[in-house]
């Protein structure tokens, strides 16, 4: 039997047009702001009026700890609102847009595989309605207004030196993370050290997938802190005077995008803020609205749940009055034996010691998950390789746990293929069983919060510090800042800041070696290890593969 490939699959859906799926949520044409015939943006004026209508219930979607052999969080998620439907519940989805840096990088598309895809996947990979762009137009205008305002006289009197407002490129590019602008002379400005982060990594990013709506994305712009002066206080975004037209320049890209899965099913994608460096959720907007016409909402955090799970319970959903109804945690027997050990070549055979060995990773995300209060069900994503011992072994793992493990087969046969667990979310979801609550309280010291993260999540042994990121988080309680929630920036492939160290490792060392306030967002970035907010691209980037066929259509972009 020949296997058709996740793009073959996508190019022969037969869509529906955008109102039609709009229809379905009870959304009128004439608030669908069409962009072609099968995606569109949903208008403020509609958004408003849903104010009154009650919440559906919110489904969270998250994964064990990535490995090169993948976990199909997206596509269980897309998979998921599919079944829901199948079986008669009125569901969404809700998940975050593709930058393109990972896309011609190593990561490849981000619409969902194989029959749980999201539809259009190439421009949703690819530029889809320009809210990245507007986005990085945003930012780099701001950079653009302050070496302006230093360039004609400081009235500010910004400490050149002080400058934390970097430029932003939505693109893989370690030549960019460290460089001198400004040379060639006075005319071009004032010659000083600065860099690029990528634009998922943008605290626009995170302002705009947090802000409610658009007076409240224009006051988190006031609010970020942009540079500061010799004395050491701030200067805010507002100073500069950059706020309102960097809300002009967001205020189409902060209404959600509506397109559909492959079974013509409502699926919102909006926002793509990086789980390891930002908190790696769509957009409240999105997910608010969703929540408004929908029974039930099914939303996605990036990476596994140590990170994107973690941001999702302890930001997005402390800061947007969110509490998720039911957690289901994504797994794989694939990446269960990565993480037992073996490596991405000896995946091919049956080896249920390793499994075993895996499931330790599964555990401790599975114990973590249960600590925020909500209940969690397991569901292993199918692979055509598994055999019904590797399988028996991950069920019978998870029911020592007190948990379900349920097989889905939705890559393959789509909606028909996580029915069972469809009953069961949507039967744990209907039972109102959540208590849900944040990992710490809001007065909890910003350096307490980090060390609560580290030891309760990552079970660190150790949280090194050294004085100066100290000094600094005191100055910032100082300020009126110690209510914040913590970012925590590690490697997503590894409960500690080493990532080769698979499984569940304990007793390791987290080293926070940088500090960043986002104050416009309202977290407070740890960096930990050597993460870079500006990654760089492998040894062969996707992008080598890439390319138009004799068709006109996109090769190797999925």
């Amino acid at each position: 039997m020949t296997v058709r490939t996740d793009i073959e699959i996508a190019r022969g859906a037969t869509k529906r047009p955008i109102q039609e799926i709009g229809a379905r949520l009870g959304i009128p044409s004439e608030h669908l702001l069409p962009y072609g015939h099968d995606k569109a943006k949903v208008d403020q004026a509609f958004i408003a009026s849903l104010a009154d209508r009650p919440d559906g219930k919110l489904i969270l979607v998250t994964a064990i700890s990535p490995t090169a052999a993948g976990e199909g969080k997206t596509t269980t998620t897309v998979g998921l609102g599919d079944g829901l439907n199948a079986i008669g519940r009125k569901a969404a989805i809700c998940i975050r847009e593709a930058s393109l840096g990972p896309n011609f990088g190593m990561k490849g598309g981000a619409a969902g595989g194989g029959l749980a895809q999201v539809v259009p996947m190439e421009e949703m990979n690819l530029h889809f309605t320009g809210d990245f762009h507007a986005i990085t137009s945003a930012h780099n205008l701001l950079a653009a207004m302050i070496d302006n305002h230093i360039y004609w006289g400081n009235a500010l009197e910004i400490d050149t030196r002080r400058v934390v407002w970097r430029r932003v490129l939505d693109m893989n590019d370690r030549a960019l993370r460290d460089v001198v602008s400004s040379l060639g002379g006075v005319s071009n400005g004032y010659p000083r050290q600065t860099g690029f982060d990528i634009t998922v990594a943008s605290e626009v990013m995170a302002i705009l997938c947090l802000a409610a709506d658009l007076g409240d994305l224009e006051r988190r712009l006031g609010d970020m802190i942009v540079a500061y002066r010799r004395d050491r206080t701030p200067v805010f975004c507002r100073d500069i005077g950059a706020d309102g037209a960097m809300a002009v320049l967001l205020k189409d890209a902060m209404l959600p995008n509506l397109v559909q899965t492959l079974e013509n099913n409502p699926a919102f994608v909006h926002g793509g803020p990086f789980a390891n460096i930002a908190h790696g959720c769509n957009s409240v907007v999105a997910t608010r609205t969703a929540l408004k016409l929908a029974d039930y909402v099914v939303t996605e955090a990036g990476f596994g749940a140590d990170l994107g799970a973690e941001k999702f319970m302890n930001i997005k959903c402390r800061k947007a009055g969110l509490a998720p109804d039911c957690v289901v945690l994504v797994a794989t027997v694939r990446a269960l034996k990565m993480n037992g050990g073996l490596a991405k070549d000896a995946l091919a055979g049956e080896d249920v010691a390793a499994v075993e060995r895996g499931c330790a990773n599964l555990g401790r995300h599975l114990h973590n998950l249960k600590s925020f209060g909500v209940p969690v069900v397991v569901a292993i994503n199918h692979f055509a390789g598994d055999t019904e011992s590797e399988i028996a072994a991950v069920r019978s793992y998870v029911g020592h746990l007190g948990c379900k493990a349920i097989l889905c087969r939705h890559w393959a046969e789509g909606s028909a293929g996580i029915t069972e667990l469809a009953e069961v979310v949507a039967g744990i979801a209907d039972a109102g069983q959540g208590q849900f609550a944040p990992l710490y309280e809001d007065d909890l010291p910003l350096l307490a919060k980090i060390e609560c993260i580290a030891r309760q999540i990552y079970h660190a042994g150790e949280v090194t510090v050294d004085k100066r990121v100290r000094e600094q988080l005191l100055d910032w309680e100082a300020q009126g800042y110690g209510h914040l929630p913590v970012c925590m920036a590690k490697t997503q492939y590894s409960f500690s800041t080493d990532p080769l160290l698979r499984g569940a490792p304990e007793g390791h060392v987290v080293p926070v070696r940088e500090v960043r306030l986002s104050a416009g967002a309202g977290f407070v970035v740890a960096i930990c290890g050597e993460i870079m907010t500006m990654p760089g691209l492998p040894r062969v980037p996707a992008a080598e593969s890439i390319r138009l066929n004799a068709a006109g259509q996109i090769d190797g972009l999925f």
